[in-house]
């Protein structure tokens, strides 16, 4: 079908094409107010064609297997009036080994998958038995496949498996949220990491505290940096944004912009990750690209349109969302892990917040950094100790300032949804305001 679609668009007048077809089966077990709620098993599959025509981009995608004709005759349709192209389909590459296949994760059934999410919800509540919780785990296979016209082809298997787990407690008017969750290539079997951290947000949460308010010591934990501070990292990385002149990182390749014990690295080479894959959505080979390299700007992150437009290459970061089109998208975020234990990043507070989750944090100027967000989870820091929840509290700061003045960087990095790969941070003073 593939080679079928790229000869139709051909012979319509396209100088290029490219079809993109992606085809997942998925079982995703729930569960609503403790209990198992739904199980599905469901197949789902696109075809997406992105075509060159007198020079300029032209895309349609369709979920119908007898919708070729239809899927061509649009993309030609729409190529007047797209942009202009400023890149060449990648012809055939060798591309590098990546562990994204496991064939155990289709063979665990339904009924283990539902034991696993319902001892998990039991665990919980036997920590706190008012807590009501919801759930999910999911078992998937992806078959991704592309062919374009200068020769380019590559498919590839991946698996998926993801667990987790919210629960809400309310007393009153006081209502209280705590959650967290994994995502692998590989069976997640075990559960006890998820457990535990749920289990020491519930005790950290059991006290209320009254937030400080002003410019105070603030750590980020890795859920809470996953929350608050990557998107506006990701949007300022973009080499989308540089090249529009939007990120408040241009000119800055090559400079210090951060404390020299950071480094971030972008890498769709990791094993078993999800977002990992032997080249990216455009067929340009996966490779670990540096992004900060102690302290250091080192590169940007491109497509194929991106990287023309701008004059640079493509660094393999093209993705697509469902049967869109191909856009900016970094892969497996990385991290470096520091040299301090959370628990000494605790002790050297006098009064600050420790921060799991804000809500709203996408407010304010993101594409300058800024992030802005009510605490929906985080505990007051006194002499050192957690002395308990916090609420009715704003955090603000700017994610570059607050990485150029870092106390520490955690030692105990972990894997945050799958696709994120982070330690604790812990900033000096970031604005916190609070009704107390």
């Amino acid at each position: 079908m593939t080679e079928h679609t790229i000869n139709l668009a051909r012979r319509g007048g396209a100088e290029q094409a490219e079809v993109f077809a992606a085809e997942t089966e998925e079982t995703p077990v729930l569960f609503e107010a403790n209990r198992l709620k739904q199980v599905n098993r469901r197949q789902t599959s696109g075809l997406a064609l992105r075509v060159v025509k007198d020079g300029r981009i032209g895309f349609a995608a369709t979920t119908r297997a007898d919708g070729v004709d239809e899927l061509v005759a649009a993309a030609l349709e729409a190529a007047p009036f797209g942009p202009e192209a400023k890149f060449d389909f990648p012809p055939s590459d060798t591309y590098p080994s990546v562990d994204v296949f496991d064939p155990a994760v289709d063979e665990v059934s339904v009924d283990r998958m539902a034991h696993l999410g319902q001892s998990l919800i039991d665990a919980l509540r036997r920590e706190e038995a008012e807590l009501v919780c919801e759930g999910r785990v999911r078992k998937a296979v992806q078959t991704v496949t592309c062919l374009n016209s200068s020769g380019g082809r590559f498919s590839y298997r991946r698996s998926v498996f993801t667990v987790s787990v919210g629960g809400t407690l309310v007393r009153g008017t006081d209502m209280l949220f705590v959650g967290d969750g994994d995502s692998s290539c590989r069976p997640l079997l075990d559960t006890k990491a998820i457990e535990e951290s749920v289990a020491r947000q519930l005790r950290y949460a059991r006290t209320t505290a009254a937030a400080p308010s002003g410019e105070v010591p603030v750590i980020f934990t890795p859920l809470g940096v996953a929350g608050a501070l990557v998107a506006p990292l990701v949007m300022a990385f973009s080499g989308r944004t540089v090249y529009q002149g939007q990120s408040p990182l241009v000119g800055c390749l090559g400079k210090e912009m951060y404390d020299r014990r950071c480094s971030l690295w972008d890498d769709a080479t990791v094993p078993f990750r999800p977002p990992s894959r032997i080249c990216d959505d455009e067929g340009v080979s996966s490779r670990r690209l540096a992004l900060v390299e102690d302290g250091v700007v080192r590169s940007f992150l491109y497509d194929l349109q991106t990287a023309g437009l701008a004059g640079a290459t493509s660094t393999g970061s093209a993705g697509r969302s469902g049967s869109g089109p191909p856009a900016v998208s970094p892969s497996c975020l990385v991290v470096a892990e520091g040299d301090t234990p959370l628990a000494d990043m605790l002790k050297d507070v006098k009064e600050g917040l420790l921060v799991e989750e804000l809500m709203g944090a996408g407010q304010g100027n993101v594409l300058g950094g800024d992030f802005s967000g009510n605490v929906l989870l985080g505990y007051k820091i006194e002499r050192g100790e957690v002395v308990g929840r916090v609420k009715d509290a704003v955090v603000a700061g700017n994610v570059h300032r607050a990485l150029r003045d870092l106390v520490a960087i955690g030692s105990e990095a972990r894997w945050v949804g799958g696709a994120l790969y982070t330690p604790p941070l812990y900033f000096p003073r970031l604005s916190v305001a609070s009704k107390s």
